[in-house]
């Protein structure tokens, strides 16, 4: 197994050759290990996370991997910074994959099976890679606020992580003090969806989860028990909603096949025709990471729709649930007629099948 450098991706560009590059696209590189929609990763290294990429090659150890001196990344997020740390500390990574495996799902898909024995810790990891991030230096997506490139600030990221994560990994007690807070709002979150206040309502031949529940939750107590299911609509006390395609939807899931992204606008229009206050319905584009329909008071920021949904406004509609939720399922079942589920959707094909629905 090669001794790997992390390389900064500016850099990396320039040493593209002898380059791994993670969870990201790097033309030239030695050998790409990423999840995203059309990235040319391998075959035999395709997974759900690009952090599972990493260890398929891990256990592979192809000449691509041998002969390479370095493994990059144009962005920080769990999922790639997991897959990064994977291959420069390769032995303790397999000695712990499942749990590893378990952080990259938990930070990209926001799901988590909450019985298995190792949730708790992976839920604790997630929690300090969060805070130690947004204390240290700045939150997902907010390099643009700082007037700094993510592919160049995110390199500070991970300098600080890639000699601290180890440590934690072994013993998340010793970041306690860092994951306490996150980690209690979440377990909290986690009673109220699994208690008789909410209910999910399940259309497995449309991908949708509808959950009825008090208030906004996070993400990974709210999306926690959606997993095989890759739309949801969360409906809360106070005529609140919100629609979000997750972002299993923009990667390529090597797991299973998946129904393509449709463009909200239609239904966003349907829903002013019925909405009576003076706030409008609005949607993000389908090449969002996770587009939202919501009802808008003020247009959110990225960094706003990544936050949790109980760290945002969500403003009161006057349509009433069980009404809100038959329109919803009314348009997917109408616009998914004839379309059947199958992986490695192409973006060319999600704007075409997307454009002839506004037709």
């Amino acid at each position: 197994m090669p001794q790997f450098t992390f390389l900064p991706f500016a850099q990396a560009r320039g040493q593209a050759a002898a380059t791994v590059v993670v969870d990201s696209i790097l033309p030239r590189a030695a050998l790409t290990l990423a999840h995203w929609r059309q990235a040319p990763t391998p075959a035999p290294f395709r997974d759900d996370t690009s952090a599972g990429s990493a260890l398929r090659a891990l256990h592979k150890l192809p000449a691509e991997l041998q002969g390479a001196q370095f493994v990059t990344a144009n962005h920080f997020d769990v999922d790639g910074f997991v897959g990064v740390w994977t291959l420069l500390n390769p032995e303790l990574a397999l000695q712990h994959e499942t749990l590893l495996r378990m952080v990259a799902t938990l930070g990209d898909f926001r799901e988590l099976g909450w019985q298995h024995p190792l949730a708790n810790t992976a839920l604790k990891l997630v929690c300090w890679l969060n805070a130690k991030e947004k204390e240290l230096f700045y939150p997902p997506f907010g390099a643009p606020e700082l007037r700094r490139r993510e592919d160049e600030a995110s390199a500070e990221k991970f300098a600080w992580f890639l000699s601290a994560f180890a440590e934690v990994l072994q013993n998340p007690d010793l970041g306690r003090t860092a994951w306490l807070p996150e980690y209690e709002r979440v377990r909290r979150g986690i009673a109220a969806m699994q208690s008789s206040a909410t209910q999910l309502n399940r259309y497995p031949e449309l991908g949708l989860v509808v959950v009825h529940t008090p208030d906004p939750l996070p993400y990974y107590a709210l999306f926690g028990p959606t997993e095989g299911y890759d739309i949801v609509l969360s409906c809360y006390g106070e005529q609140r909603y919100e629609l979000e395609y997750k972002y299993t939807t923009w990667v390529d899931l090597e797991s299973r096949p998946t129904l393509p992204r449709l463009p909200l606008q239609p239904l966003v229009e349907c829903l002013n025709q019925l909405e009576t206050t003076r706030r409008l319905w609005t949607c993000d584009a389908v090449t969002d990471t996770g587009p939202q329909l919501r009802l808008s008071g003020r247009d959110l920021s990225k960094v706003q729709r990544y936050a949790d949904p109980d760290q945002r406004p969500i403003y009161a509609s006057s349509i009433p649930a069980a009404e809100l939720e038959a329109e919803v399922i009314r348009f997917f079942k109408t616009q998914y007629v004839g379309i059947e589920p199958r992986r490695y959707w192409s973006w060319d094909e999600i704007r075409a099948g997307g454009a002839a629905l506004q037709q």
